[in-house]
């Protein structure tokens, strides 16, 4: 969820609920989430089995970056934050799927990024036993503005 989804999302609300500038504005800093980026994952779990295990796993890295390498960052499944609205999906839901809130971090403990602010691409991975799904999108410049703000802070 990039800052521009997460304001487009505090908006759809606040004209739906008829929110107040200050209401609305309070949706975009619950869900900014200080250092980490925030993906939502949906499976199906149809898809197989019927049931999504819970060994399943998530990471997100360079385009191209092979198993072994370093650079892939491991997702924490973070249910508590279906509560936070403005993270909540503007679309209309498939409740045939099961939703997942991935936060990744952005820097590390000691402030340098995870994700280089140089990259062109990234790449969402998320593995069920031995299969894997990927998805690939350009690093927007808000994520590489916020990864570069965090590791100068």
């Amino acid at each position: 969820m990039t800052p521009e989804v997460i304001r487009a999302s505090a908006r759809l609300q606040q004209l739906n609920n008829r929110l107040s500038d200050s209401q609305t504005q309070k949706l975009v800093d619950d869900a900014e989430t200080a250092a980490h980026l925030v993906v939502i994952v949906e499976i199906n779990p149809n898809e197989g089995s019927g049931v999504i295990p819970l060994d399943w796993r998530v990471f997100l890295q360079p385009k191209n970056l092979k198993p072994g390498d370093e650079g892939a960052i491991q997702g924490k499944k973070s249910p508590e934050l279906r509560k936070v609205t403005a993270l909540n999906p503007t679309w209309k839901r498939n409740y045939e799927y099961d939703i997942f809130w991935i936060a990744f971090p952005l820097i590390d403990e000691d402030k340098r990024p995870l994700i280089s602010p140089d990259a062109n691409e990234i790449q969402l991975v998320v593995g069920i036993y031995a299969k894997e799904g990927r998805i690939t999108w350009r690093l927007p410049p808000s994520i590489r503005e916020k990864i570069l703000a965090l590791g100068n802070k």
